[in-house]
């Protein structure tokens, strides 16, 4: 099981720190435990509570074997989300969110096709045929959609998840998966609307050491889910494994009982043969007899 969230943790990464008053979202009252210096402070027991239940569902998610989509493009999110998320083979987005990205999904994999057909003639070579400015022209192609859809590129479909590290500056990410039904997952701040996110994480999402301690505990449930899912895997095979040795070995008795039953029958007819000339000398013999004692009937009544 992951790890717990632990209070001193969260207390030393500074997950507490919420925007200055001024700048609060009412919406967010709930999950503010004070204001110190015109800044909120946001209640630490709410957080642990509500990242517990994001990473219970994330992990069902992932045990599922569906894909969650990570997106931060803010430049202190960036590569803390890049070095977590690849290593549980989830996809992520970290430059710019490319408008349509989910609700006109057949686009974005029509980009993601264009650049797997440039690698193929790479291999193919069809690539030695091009003059040098076609090959300028499709080494930069491929290298902007490398940028923007490199990271997506094993997303076959839409995500069953999105997880948001901070929803104010990817407002147009959360509202494309709010609009196709997508659970959505994310980190939000004091100046946050928490009723859009289904999966809220009250948090500090400006921080480096929050965003990175947020995102280990979510990797971690989903890499748990994951493993489990592996077991599962490993043990539905190997009782499918132990059936068919099972049904194998059954079949192979109903063989050798049959065999069994043939070799019997065999010697039986081979008994039955043994004794066929003997019972007809016996029968002979008896035939004899009775003959011989007839005629010496007969000689007698003479």
């Amino acid at each position: 099981m992951s790890k717990k969230a632990d209070f001193k943790e969260l207390l030393e990464a500074g997950v507490h720190f919420g925007h200055m008053k001024r700048k609060w979202n009412p919406a967010m009252a709930p999950y503010i435990f004070d204001e110190q210096k015109g800044i909120h402070v946001i209640d630490l027991n709410k957080t642990i509570a509500h990242l517990e239940q994001a990473c219970a569902a994330m992990k069902q998610i992932a045990k599922s074997g569906k894909k969650i989509l990570f997106v931060a493009t803010k430049k202190q999110a960036k590569q803390i989300l890049a070095d977590r998320v690849k290593a549980v083979n989830m996809p992520y987005v970290t430059e710019r969110w490319t408008g349509g990205m989910l609700t006109n999904f057949s686009t974005t994999r029509k980009s993601i096709r264009k650049m797997a057909s440039i690698d193929k003639m790479k291999t193919d070579g069809t690539w030695d045929t091009l003059n040098k400015r076609e090959r300028l022209f499709k080494t930069r192609q491929r290298e902007k959609l490398e940028k923007n859809f490199g990271s997506i590129a094993e997303m076959t479909r839409q995500p069953a998840a999105i997880f948001i590290v901070d929803v104010m500056k990817e407002n147009i990410a959360l509202k494309e998966a709010v609009r196709l039904n997508i659970p959505t997952f994310a980190m939000v701040d004091t100046n946050s609307d928490p009723k859009s996110v289904d999966f809220p994480i009250p948090s500090n999402d400006d921080a480096t050491k929050s965003i990175a301690i947020i995102l280990d505990h979510v990797t971690a449930a989903i890499k748990e889910g994951l493993e489990e899912r592996k077991s599962s895997k490993a043990k539905q095979e190997a009782d499918n494994k132990a059936q068919e040795e099972k049904k194998a070995a059954k079949k192979e008795e109903k063989v050798e009982e049959k065999e069994e039953k043939a070799a019997e029958k065999k010697e039986a007819k081979k008994e039955t043969k043994k004794e066929e000339p003997k019972a007809e000398a016996k029968e002979e013999k008896k035939e004899t007899a009775k003959k011989a004692d007839k005629k010496e009937k007969e000689t007698t009544d003479k």
